[in-house]
């Protein structure tokens, strides 16, 4: 059985200032493409069985600079999509709502094609991923490389946790985490590694 990297990309203009990134399409900063750069000698030497990324700019970009060859863009590794919430920042949200959380709270809808998703909605999308790849991981290492919400949510489903258990795994941007196994069981191996 093999190991599930996940990568979450470098950083953008929106994940420095904090705020919510899912639809919008943005490029990698400077500083995020050398976070992504940095990424290459941590998965040099791996072969994978499977290598899937986001369809967005962020995401593609990252794997090309991180040396992940050949990774094929999935539409389901996406960002939640955080609907009226896009490009806000969770300070703002406090102000007029003061308890809410993304994890249990969900989001408002936004414009057109964007209605925003549910923490069970994302945990859904999760799950088909995980099913994508169970056989290629029974050949070796797969490596995903998306968003931190959604990885995150994706963390917490391969470990039997609900969806908005992803509120326990923070995830920096530019890192790689790796979920394995032990004694046949999925575990945290290693979590939001930086050369």
């Amino acid at each position: 059985m093999g190991d599930l990297l996940l990568v979450r990309h470098g950083e953008t203009e929106w994940s420095r200032s904090g705020q919510h990134t899912s639809w919008t399409d943005l490029p990698l900063t400077r500083a995020g493409e050398e976070q992504a750069k940095s990424l290459a000698p941590l998965l040099s030497g791996r072969t994978f069985s499977l290598a899937l990324t986001s369809p967005l700019q962020r995401a593609v970009r990252t794997a090309e600079l991180a040396g992940v060859a050949q990774a094929v863009p999935d539409p389901d590794l996406r960002e939640w999509d955080y609907g009226g919430y896009e490009g806000v920042t969770t300070a703002a949200i406090h102000r007029t709502r003061p308890d809410w959380s993304l994890w249990t709270d969900g989001v408002p809808p936004g414009p057109d094609g964007h209605p925003g998703e549910s923490p069970a909605e994302v945990g859904a999308r999760a799950d088909r991923v995980l099913s994508r790849v169970a056989a290629a991981l029974a050949d070796g290492d797969v490596i995903l490389v998306a968003h931190g919400h959604f990885l995150r949510v994706v963390t917490a489903r391969r470990l039997g946790l609900a969806p908005a258990d992803g509120r326990l795994f923070q995830l920096a941007t530019g890192t790689v985490s790796r979920l394995s196994t032990e004694h046949g069981r999925p575990v945290v191996a290693e979590w939001n590694t930086r050369p």
